[in-house]
């Protein structure tokens, strides 16, 4: 029985072997596909997570910063009267 123990030793040996190559081979396929997305990625120049924030940063500033101008000619047209307010409205339609 000797023999047959030294086979199954050099079969596992063997598909221990194979199996760490088909995971080197696999790895390499990894960083090379990732490498080839990167580069398809850039070259279709989309924004990155970093430029995302500061356009959301961006909008949320002029939101804020929009109702405030709202609110401020809601008063002045409040404290011009009526006769402005038409006046006013007349202008908003034109442009």
């Amino acid at each position: 029985m000797p023999p047959s123990n030294r086979l199954f030793d050099d079969l596992a040996r063997l598909m221990t072997d194979a199996a760490g190559a088909a995971q080197g081979v696999r790895r390499e396929a990894e960083t090379v596909v990732r490498a080839q997305l990167e580069r398809v990625i850039r070259d279709l120049d989309i924004a990155s997570r970093e430029e995302l924030d500061v356009l959301r940063d961006l909008v949320t500033s002029l939101q804020a910063q929009n109702e405030a101008l709202t609110a401020r000619v809601a008063a002045l047209e409040a404290k011009a009267g009526p006769a402005a307010a038409g006046g006013a409205a007349g202008l908003s339609e034109v442009v």
